[in-house]
């Protein structure tokens, strides 16, 4: 090969009549026959690997591991714990007739609030990243969705709790008894989707082990959140609450069925939530959260007196760390499934109908038909002589 470029181009084969008739040719033999029995030319470095589950794509993973940090797992689990308790906290207080009850549950909440606001910032680097996440809304976007869910949340349950207390000091002045209730039911109406909405975070990706499970994640971190939540109120005291313990128990009804579920079936995008360190944390966490939780609670109804209250207090603590190792589980589920690359190799294609840009090849398709048409048009047409006429 020439040193000079120039010299090389200046050799390279001008495409012409018998070339193109060539070219058109083989592209009918290939979309005769579904391949070329021509012998093509052997590219630099061929023969090239072939992506497949066994050799992977040059062995280099085909996902990007989640970048978020260790806050992130912690950030879903406070979330989801006070989401939990605000919405605990209206109920005990519109129909439980429980302030006690209603106080505390309000201080979990606006704590669960300022300790989801401090990690999400930290992981994220600069508070500035945050406030930028509030430059839009978008409805499509679960993390533009749960950002200003936790900013609105934050707001309103600061509302509610300092309300409450100046109401308590002053009585009903400045209108802060209506500030309390509206501060409460914006904090109850935002908990619901707070408490739960990480599970539709992680869901909408293309990590194989969450993706599989988009349907029942969002049920299974808002029951893992009312469990963390009733489980703290339990620890600070409200052992005697029949509403809580019923709450628990439905909770870990839940749990058990969820449980139940990873483990009946046989996916193989479930692999790591049941196999190596993410598979020991998450049946950890489902198993405390889940049938432990829900055989001490029934123990704890089925008794009376100081036997009841430390099968309470048993249960609340096996609620706190289920849901805890239940959240670092999932994200450590998360990064084991990325680093196996012969999962993505391994999704069926049978039905391409139905993916995004099948209408635009179908439109490629038709406008080289219509190409093939005019230049078959073309040679069909006697060929005009372009030399000139001469007179006599």
């Amino acid at each position: 090969m020439s040193a000079d470029p120039l010299a090389d181009r200046s050799r390279e084969r001008t495409p012409d009549s018998a070339s193109e008739t060539r070219l058109l040719e083989i592209r009918r033999e290939a979309k005769r026959l579904g391949r070329i029995e021509e012998k093509g030319i052997r590219p630099l470095g061929a023969p090239f690997p072939v992506a497949s589950p066994e050799t992977g794509y040059y062995g280099i993973h085909l996902l990007k591991e989640p970048q978020w940090s260790a806050e992130i797992p912690l950030y879903f689990f406070t979330g989801g714990a006070a989401g939990s308790a605000a919405v605990i906290a209206a109920m005990a207080d519109w129909i439980g007739k429980d302030p006690d009850l209603a106080r505390r549950a309000r201080w979990i909440a606006f704590g669960g609030a300022l300790a989801s606001s401090a990690l999400l910032i930290r992981d994220l680097g600069k508070p500035e990243r945050f406030l930028n996440m509030l430059r839009v809304f978008k409805v499509q976007s679960p993390m533009s969705v749960g950002a200003w869910t936790l900013a609105a949340f934050g707001g309103s349950s600061a509302a509610s709790l300092f309300a409450r207390a100046a109401e308590r000091r002053l009585g009903n002045r400045f209108g802060v008894h209506v500030i309390g209730n509206l501060g409460q039911a914006f904090s109850a109406l935002l908990g619901l989707p707070l408490h739960n909405y990480t599970g539709v975070l992680i869901g909408a990706t293309t990590i194989p082990v969450w993706n599989k499970n988009i349907q029942t994640l969002p049920i299974h971190f808002g029951a893992s959140g009312v469990q963390a939540g009733v489980s703290m109120l339990e620890l600070m005291g409200h052992q005697d609450s029949r509403a809580l313990n019923l709450l628990g128990i439905g909770s870990a009804l839940w749990e058990t069925w969820e449980g139940i579920h990873l483990e009946t079936r046989a996916d193989v995008e479930l692999a790591p939530l049941k196999k190596g360190f993410s598979g020991a944390v998450t049946r950890t966490g489902g198993l405390m959260s889940g049938p432990a939780a829900l055989v001490l609670r029934v123990l704890a109804a089925a008794t009376r007196g100081s036997k009841s209250q430390k099968f309470r207090n048993a249960a609340a603590a096996c609620g706190v760390i289920g849901s805890l190792l239940t959240r670092y589980g999932w994200i450590e589920a998360g990064h084991s499934s990325a680093r196996d690359w012969r999962l993505p190799l391994e999704i069926p294609t049978e039905d391409r109908s139905s993916l995004p840009g099948a209408h635009h090849s179908d439109c490629i398709h038709d406008s080289w038909n219509a190409v093939e048409a005019e230049y078959d048009a073309q040679r069909a047409q006697p060929q005009q002589s372009t030399r000139p006429a001469t007179g006599r």
